[in-house]
C-alpha cells in the first residue's frame, strides 16, 4: 500500500526481520555481535520502537543472505518507514505511534469511562478535555493539539474507513466537559456519526454495576494481514503502554466481550444518548 502509515511499515519490517533471523537460528546477540552494535540496537529495529536507518536493513539483508528480489523490498519498507506522516508536523503531539497505528487499523474498538474518545469529539470539547488534562499547557501547543485532534478524524472520511467501536461509561455523558451546551453539541456529533454509519456506540449503564474492563481507558487496534499483529494501547499520565503479546491480545478481547454483554445494545444507546442530550438542551 503506498500510503500506509510510516509507523505501520516499521513494525511490519521489524516483525520480518525478526521472522528471518528466528528462522536462520540465530539469537539477537549473535547478529549484534555480527554487526558490532548493541543487542538492544537490533531488538528495537525488530519491535518498530526504533527509526531503520537504510545501512542498517542492507547490512541485515547481507547478514542473512537474502536474494535482491528481497532485499530490495526490505530497502523499500525502510524508505516507507522513514517518510513524515501529517503527524510529526506537531511538535508537542506525544502520540506519535499511536496515530501512525490508527491511521492505519482496519478496526479501532476504544473503551473510555472518563471521557469521549479523541475520533468523536467537538473542538469544544477538545479543548476542555486537553487543557484539563494539561492545566498549564502553553496556548500554542494548546491549539496544535487541538487541531491534531481534529484532522485525526478526518480517518473516518477515508475511501477505506476503520471498523469503529466505541464502548462508553455513562460517566462519560453525564460530567458536564465545558458546561451543558457544549455536551448538548457533543452528544448531536455522535449522534449524528452514528446515524452516518461511521461508528457504532453502545453505552454501560451505572446500572450495569461493576465491569471487567482492564483499565479505565484502552483501545484495540487490529489491521490487515497476517504480519501485523493486533496492538492495545493505553494511554496514561505515567506514560503511554502499548501491548502485542498474544496473551495480553486476549485479556483485552475478554474484557471488551464483558464490556458488551454488560452494555446496552447499539439501538437502546442511540435512545440513552438521546435522552441525555436532551436533559442538557433543556439545563
Amino acid at each position: 500500500m503506498p500510503d500506509a502509515s510510516p509507523t505501520v511499515r516499521q513494525r511490519e519490517l521489524g516483525l520480518r526481520l525478526r521472522k528471518i533471523r528466528t528462522s536462520r537460528g540465530l539469537t539477537v546477540e549473535e547478529v549484534a555481535d555480527k554487526l558490532m552494535c548493541s543487542a538492544a540496537k537490533v531488538s528495537r529495529l525488530e519491535t518498530g520502537a526504533r527509526r531503520p536507518v537504510l545501512r542498517d536493513i542492507r547490512e541485515l539483508c547481507e547478514l542473512y543472505s537474502l536474494d535482491e528480489a528481497t532485499t530490495s523490498e526490505f530497502m523499500r519498507l525502510t524508505r516507507q518507514a522513514r517518510e513524515q506522516g501529517w503527524w510529526t508536523q506537531y511538535e508537542d503531539l506525544d502520540l506519535y505511534p499511536y496515530i501512525g497505528l490508527e491511521q492505519e487499523a482496519t478496526s479501532i474498538t476504544h473503551y473510555s469511562m472518563y471521557y469521549v474518545p479523541a475520533l468523536l469529539q467537538t473542538e469544544t470539547y477538545a479543548r476542555e478535555i486537553i487543557r484539563a488534562v494539561l492545566p498549564r499547557i502553553a496556548p500554542d501547543v494548546h491549539d496544535q493539539r487541538a487541531q491534531a485532534r481534529l484532522r485525526r478524524q478526518e480517518r473516518l472520511d477515508d475511501d477505506n474507513p476503520p471498523r469503529y467501536r466505541v464502548l462508553l461509561d455513562e460517566a462519560v455523558l453525564r460530567r458536564p466537559v465545558g458546561g451543558g451546551d457544549a455536551m448538548a453539541g457533543q452528544l448531536k456529533k455522535i449522534l449524528d456519526l452514528v446515524q452516518a454509519g461511521k461508528v457504532t456506540v453502545q453505552v454501560i449503564p451505572f446500572e450495569a454495576g461493576a465491569c471487567a474492563a482492564a483499565d479505565s481507558m484502552f483501545v484495540l487496534l487490529e489491521f490487515a494481514g497476517p504480519l501485523l499483529r493486533p496492538v492495545v494501547f493505553v494511554e496514561g499520565l505515567g506514560g503511554d503502554h502499548y501491548y502485542e503479546r498474544s496473551t495480553d491480545i486476549e485479556r483485552y478481547r475478554e474484557a471488551v466481550e464483558h464490556l458488551r454483554d454488560a452494555a446496552l445494545n447499539p439501538q437502546k444507546s442511540v435512545q440513552f444518548m438521546t435522552d441525555v442530550l436532551k436533559s442538557y438542551a433543556d439545563g
